[in-house]
């Protein structure tokens, strides 16, 4: 079980702001080091405006930090919000992939229909 009350609206955060793929290519632009904002809109055709919101999106989130700059805004990464949500994916990865190994096992011990018994079933049925 997840507790809710640490994870909460902070994971629903982090995984609204990574849902846009523009987000997440701000984000690998930023993994290799600071930016202005007109270099993180540089590669999206997108107006300013709208560039600004998905910075805002990304600050609101924790992951990232925009500061001002003289007249420019630099942005860098936060890591910390992208770890807690690995782990909050690790968690339950590791349950699912228990699930399925479970569900394997059971599937190895069921003994197999033969096709023979299939076919005399489909004759019966119509």
């Amino acid at each position: 079980m997840v507790n809710r009350s640490s994870v909460g609206t902070d994971l629903d955060a982090i995984f609204a702001a990574l849902a846009h793929p523009i987000r997440r290519a701000i984000l690998e632009t930023l993994s290799g080091g600071d930016a202005t904002v007109g270099e993180l809109a540089k590669p999206h055709r997108v107006s300013p405006p709208a560039i600004s919101r998905h910075l805002r999106v990304l600050e609101d989130a924790g992951l990232i930090e925009v500061e001002p700059e003289g007249r420019v805004r630099r942005c860098q990464i936060d890591a910390a919000p992208l770890s807690a949500a690995f782990g909050w994916l690790t968690r339950y990865r590791v349950l699912w992939e228990d699930r399925f190994d479970r569900l394997a096992e059971q599937l190895e011990r069921k003994p197999k229909k033969s096709k023979s018994r299939k076919k005399r079933r489909k004759k019966h049925v119509g």
